[in-house]
């Protein structure tokens, strides 16, 4: 599902070697792109830049970028024409663009949009605050020799054409940097924490553009993250999210990810919660479960998408498994931690898909269960495999009602997962202040799996009697909301669950 963050710190830096431009950073996407804007934010703090609210009040604008979806892009392209406007009136602005979409389309882009000052891929983000300074230097020079001229733009993009393990190293060590490189507030209270341990992807699924903008798989050293999520504990982090585009597949040296993750639930024993993200169903080891389910901080919860419950579908998507395999996976899991919570993707609408194999995959929810499912129509992104090799010859109309009918089968599986914990007391991670109208939770969704906002408009926190609407997260990412006091926010607390709808859970705190 695309989603937007915006990062923003009204507060600023202390740092006095720094322009002290006012800088809106805006992330599209995963969570892999959310925390590479937290690594960018921090270069940028140390420099003396501070974080604004809104683009209407900066001097730096950066848009975060996602290339897995047309719609995202289309996103993307909205704000940077928004921005082109603006420069009219504000010639000195710096726009940029990072991330998946500036790897992808970004040496063009940079071409077609004069007004794009910087381009940088994932694979560079380390270069941004010496390219902002370039533009800075350069315009100053202008002033006074050119006063009319414009400065080059600065585009910074790895191609990802070279995969031999030397280069690999290089720019491993120079992304590594920008890792260790992140701040630790102890008063700012962030109670969850990402922390990367893969970066890149060599799978090659057909549909797939993340190995063209992220390039292949490089993982860090076990060392390094042991170290990194103890900072971030030490720093008042709750919860630890280990991040990967194909997270079991880790290894570095002699430690395999099972390895991994018992390092790090063993070695820092403070960390109150586990988790990782995302998880590829081929290879996925029994090792790894057993790790799960012997360890008493680690979340039950698996992001494991299937995209398909057809076997042709997924030799075509170049997936690697059987629904077969994928099925016996999940009950390998459920066998070992009955109470897993498991996430999938599915994809609807694939090239040659017929009703026959859209049938299978439904099947494929049923069998499995999922408590969330994300679903997608194809659509296809350039210099994939399938882009050049099958027609999209599934009609949209066809996506469409697929789509929906997916999407309300997963919603009656969801409400009847919500329902059976009904009762229950399970602890909860406090994550803020709901900003919705609960209706917001049993809104329907669109065909692109987005909350219609129709029935959910914004409101204040409801306020009674000192108390005010909490939303927090299960070990399972279950989302429950429940009354309560503010100073409840990032802290554990328990709830029995007392209502269930598809989408959330509402408690009262227990006593």
């Amino acid at each position: 599902m695309v989603t937007a963050l915006r990062i923003v710190d009204d507060e600023g830096s202390n740092a006095t070697a720094a322009p002290g431009k006012r800088v809106f950073l805006e992330t599209f996407g995963c969570q892999m792109n959310i925390l590479d804007s937290e690594l960018v934010r921090d270069q940028l703090l140390t420099l003396g830049y501070r974080f604004v609210k809104e683009a209407e009040d900066a001097d730096v604008v950066l848009y975060n970028t996602c290339a897995v979806r047309a719609q995202s892009e289309q996103k993307v392209l909205s704000r940077l024409g928004v921005m082109q406007r603006r420069k009219v009136e504000q010639p000195d602005l710096i726009v940029g663009m990072l991330g998946c979409m500036a790897e992808r389309t970004g040496g063009d882009l940079a071409k077609k949009l004069k007004h794009l000052d910087i381009v940088v891929g994932p694979s560079e983000l380390d270069r941004l605050p010496t390219l902002l300074q370039q533009i800075e230097t350069e315009r100053l020079q202008l002033r006074v020799d050119r006063p009319k001229a414009r400065a080059h733009q600065q585009v910074a993009l790895s191609g990802h054409t070279n995969r031999r393990s030397s280069t690999l190293d290089a720019a491993m060590d120079r992304l590594e940097a920008l890792d260790n490189g992140r701040l630790v507030d102890e008063d700012a209270k962030h109670t969850q924490a990402y922390v990367r341990i893969t970066r890149g992807c060599n799978k090659f699924c057909s549909f797939c553009v993340v190995p063209f903008t992220r390039g292949p798989e490089v993982h860090r050293d076990p060392d390094a993250i042991v170290a990194e999520v103890q900072k971030l504990v030490d720093g008042g982090a709750i919860e630890i999210t280990l991040l990967g585009q194909t997270i079991n597949h880790y290894v570095h040296g002699s430690t395999n990810f099972a390895q991994l993750l018992k390092r790090v639930h063993d070695e820092v024993p403070s960390m109150q919660r586990l988790r990782f993200l995302t998880s590829y169903p081929r290879d996925f080891t029994d090792e790894t479960l057993d790790v799960m389910a012997s360890s008493a901080r680690m979340c039950r919860f698996l992001h494991i998408p299937a995209q398909s419950g057809s076997d042709r579908m997924l030799k075509l998507m170049n997936r690697g498994y059987t629904t077969e395999s994928y099925l016996q996976l999940i009950e390998r899991a459920r066998s070992r931690m009955p109470d897993v919570a498991i996430v999938g993707d599915m994809i609807v609408g694939y090239p040659t898909e017929t009703e026959e194999e859209f049938e299978a995959s439904l099947a494929l929810l049923r069998a499995v269960r999922y408590k969330t499912a994300y679903v997608f129509k194809y659509s296809p992104r350039p210099n994939t495999v399938a882009h050049r090799r099958d027609a999209d010859d599934v009609p949209d109309e066809v996506k469409r009602r697929r789509n929906n009918e997916m999407l309300r089968v997963q919603q009656e599986i969801a409400l009847q997962h919500h329902e059976a914990m009904v009762g229950q007391r399970v602890q909860v991670l406090v994550e803020g202040a709901a900003k919705l109208d609960p209706k917001e939770h049993e809104a329907p969704r669109d065909d692109d799996g987005a909350v219609l906002h129709s029935l959910g408009k914004k409101v204040r926190p409801a306020r009674v009697d000192g108390l005010v609407r909490l939303t927090a997260r299960t070990r399972g990412d279950h989302i429950v909301a429940f009354d309560g006091t503010a100073d409840l926010v990032g802290t554990l607390a328990e709830v029995v669950i007392v209502r269930a709808t598809p989408l959330s859970l509402q408690g009262t705190l227990a006593s």
